[in-house]
């Protein structure tokens, strides 16, 4: 997520280029004929353009609350899983206080980090419906760099798992579920060997609950887009709206010059209105669309690496292991 303190109006116009290049054709064209060519059948009343102007602004924001709540739920999980994780660490490590508990309580410890790892790992996987190959977004995804899309997972499980631990995990097609089904059967074991009370096991296993609850959530933010139909619409309206605006203003910016130094002329202000106004729906609308799937790797998704990196540190820091790893810094403020 972009973790600076705004985006500035010049990294708008460099990330829009590409729309404002296309929206000065659209201006143009039709001023030109009109202009030179006297084409005036291609003015027409600026009335049912505004109307259809005012149903994109509703469709529009209808799509950027939605994205928005779907952005602010996923960054809900993941505030979840920090608070989850922390209490099951406290819980492990207390409950297993006897020294020679001491590497069960690494195991889980590491397993869990292995879970986090897994998670992030599935969540960035690419989906068709996401927008992370969008000229726009490749461009500006060179400013930062996502572990996910570069770092191989068998890799990084490595360092929190046994060999044969791992094996088993990168057999399996949900590497997260398998992670977390390890912990509860290692609790278990621990349970039945009389290391845990029934109210400790219960307490653990509740935690357990927890992960695989928001692990859903997640997967279900992340596996389903916002509906087709919606997004559909709401494009096809905007599409609309920037062709009709230049002609539904020809008439009214010939009209401003009349008796005045610029009769004749005024014409051309039809160009820098008409680009200046599609150009601001045009940017709401791929605003919204940029946060509509929020674990993509974007530069305005949930940092679930950060946060996983911070899970490990407060983890680690509880086994009171100073060789922690780094806290993750912003790239160019963007923050993975």
């Amino acid at each position: 997520m972009h973790a600076g303190k705004k985006y500035t109006f010049f990294e708008f116009i460099v990330w829009t280029r590409r729309d404002i290049y296309r929206l000065t054709i659209l201006a143009i064209i039709p001023t030109v004929l009109y202009h030179f060519c006297k084409f005036t059948f291609l003015s027409i009343s600026w009335v049912p353009v505004a109307l259809l102007g005012t149903a994109v602004s509703f469709i529009i924001s209808f799509k950027n609350n939605a994205s928005y709540s779907r952005l602010w739920e996923a960054r809900q999980i993941y505030g979840g899983i920090i608070n989850a994780s922390r209490a099951f660490g406290v819980m492990v490590r207390d409950h297993l206080a006897s020294e020679d508990k001491k590497a069960d309580v690494q195991i889980i410890f590491y397993r869990h980090f292995a879970w986090l790892t897994a998670l992030r790992f599935q969540l960035r996987e690419p989906r068709a419906w996401e927008n992370a190959n969008d000229p726009r977004n490749i461009e500006y995804a060179r400013l930062y760099h996502v572990s996910e899309k570069t770092d191989k997972l068998e890799d990084t499980l490595s360092k929190y798992l046994s060999a044969d631990e791992l094996k088993y995990i990168l057999s399996k097609k949900n590497k997260a579920t398998q992670l977390m089904a390890l912990q509860s059967s290692h609790i278990n074991k621990l349970a039945t060997a009389g290391n845990l009370s029934d109210l400790q096991l219960q307490s653990l296993q509740n935690s357990i609950t927890s992960f695989y609850d928001n692990q859903g959530k997640a997967e279900r933010i992340k596996n389903f887009p916002y509906p087709r139909h919606f997004s559909s619409i709401a494009t096809i309206m905007l599409n609309l709206f920037v062709f009709l605006v230049p002609y539904g203003l020809l008439n009214e910016f010939n009209k401003l010059g009349n008796g005045t130094l610029i009769e004749g002329y005024s014409i051309w202000l039809n160009v820098p209105f008409a680009i200046l106004l599609t150009w601001v729906f045009n940017s709401l609308d791929i605003v919204g669309e940029s946060s509509t799937n929020p674990f993509e790797g974007s530069a305005n998704d949930v940092p679930i690496t950060n946060i996983s990196r911070t899970i490990e540190i407060d983890m680690r820091d509880m086994l009171d292991e100073t060789d922690l790893p780094p806290v993750l810094t912003p790239e160019n403020s963007i923050l993975m």
